[in-house]
């Protein structure tokens, strides 16, 4: 990673972490800039400034690190309402709507987003984008049984499909199992539209496209950290 772009995210997650109060039961997102938060929520914990703080990780992979930093662990199962979500994004639209996923734990970490009360994302301005698609393929996790199955119907949406693999050229497989069909859509003109056509799909088993999740939005840039938020929020 860019040193650069990792200082900025570094800086945005900080900012974000300032939103966490003692008590708070908190949704761990996945990725490089998750960890930020993590590395510095654990400070915090390891300082006393934060007490009684617990954590639901969105994978293995944020366990295994929650649990290397020591924070303490809660299932989702025992706290279906979250107080607070910090995560990452692979690429966000002016609506703060975003494509999620290009670590794998799409599923999880909308599972965990749609359980919380507010989902922060933290991201470097590079991240920013005019419309959805631009950047960043939109990730579909799908069943590996019939898994071929959707390539036309997604080409048929408007997508190019990628299977992603692992680093050994295996199909990558998420937590769950299930494979990742990366799509190239370009810009995408109605994400909702597009959305819909997806979840209504059997085999289908979530993607990237998370629709009116975000309330905050952490954005580091040479300048420093914007914080941006839903009008509603």
């Amino acid at each position: 990673m860019d040193r650069t772009a990792a200082e900025l995210k570094r800086r945005a997650a900080e900012e974000a972490v300032k939103l966490v109060r003692s008590g708070m039961v908190l949704g761990l997102g996945h990725g490089s800039t998750a960890h930020y938060a993590l590395v510095r929520i654990a400070e915090l914990l390891r300082a006393g400034e934060l007490r009684d703080v617990r954590g639901v990780p969105c994978s293995r992979a944020v366990e295994r690190e929650a649990v290397k930093l020591g924070i303490p662990l809660a299932a989702l199962e025992e706290h279906p309402v979250l107080d607070l979500t910090i995560d990452g994004a692979d690429e966000v639209a002016p609506d703060l709507n975003l494509i999620k996923g290009g670590g794998g734990a799409l599923l999880r970490e909308k599972v965990v987003a749609q359980a919380s009360r507010r989902e922060a994302i933290v991201i470097d301005e590079g991240k920013l984008s005019p419309d959805l698609g631009t950047r960043f393929p939109v990730p579909v996790e799908v069943l590996p049984f019939g898994w071929k199955t959707h390539i036309p119907f997604l080409e048929g949406l408007g997508a190019e499909v990628v299977l992603r693999r692992g680093a050994d050229g295996t199909p990558f497989r998420t937590d769950q199992g299930n494979f990742v069909l990366d799509c190239y859509f370009g810009p995408i003109r109605d994400p909702q539209a597009l959305a819909r056509a997806l979840e209504g799909r059997a085999g289908i088993l979530g993607h990237g496209l998370f629709l009116g999740l975000a309330t905050d939005l952490f954005v580091g840039g040479p300048s420093g950290v914007r914080h941006l938020r839903r009008p509603s929020v």
